[in-house]
């Protein structure tokens, strides 16, 4: 279970990532060991820390990959739209979080409770995410669709912590909530924080 003959170096941490992704869903990360993740890539120890340091770092790259594809799905069909009307759509779409989505960045927060090193790459990669929602909003604010009176810190953790919270929740069966109520509580919030371009 060496390197693979005729696969790069590039497919090889493909498949460590893939490998790591599914033992960390199965198993989550303080129960998944190095050996796990190598035998489902089907490599060798070596092999895996021929491109990975250790299962925090494996942890990192994961995290980037399956967020930018978190990312990709939530503004997928988005061209063209407003951050205003960008932040309402996910707003909406956080009542019906897909119990699958998410699930390593959950798998993240755990660890992070016990681990350090987890601890700080998760908080590196949301970070990250709330920093790239600051632009979004700031970009707004300049385009005068955002008011320009709100904290754009403040709003991206509302937002960041709104995403958390759906996908830790998507897991338990919650009793359900009417559509048009939730809608209603999305469209107030929207529109405590927007503006008409051009005011």
């Amino acid at each position: 279970m060496g390197r693979i003959a005729g696969v790069t170096a590039e497919e090889t941490r493909q498949r460590l990532l893939d490998a790591a992704t599914a033992e960390f869903l199965r198993r989550g990360f303080e129960g998944t060991r190095v050996a796990d993740i190598a035998a489902g890539a089907e490599l060798s120890n070596g092999a895996l820390y021929g491109h990975f340091r250790s299962k925090s770092e494996l942890l990192s790259a994961a995290l980037r990959e399956g967020g930018a594809r978190e990312l990709e799905a939530l503004f997928q069909g988005a061209d063209g739209q407003s951050i205003a009307d960008l932040l309402a759509a996910i707003g909406r779409g956080l009542r019906r979080t897909p119990p699958d989505r998410g699930g390593l960045m959950v798998e993240a927060l755990v660890a992070a409770r016990r681990d350090p090193e987890a601890a700080e790459v998760t908080s590196r990669h949301i970070g990250e995410g709330q920093a790239w929602v600051i632009g979004l909003i700031r970009d707004g604010q300049k385009e005068g669709i955002i008011d320009p009176s709100v904290d754009p810190e403040a709003l991206a953790r509302l937002c960041v912590m709104m995403l958390l919270g759906s996908m830790l929740l998507s897991a338990v069966d919650l009793p359900p909530m009417a559509k048009a109520g939730w809608a209603d509580l999305i469209e107030r919030i929207e529109g405590s924080v927007t503006t008409t371009a051009g005011e």
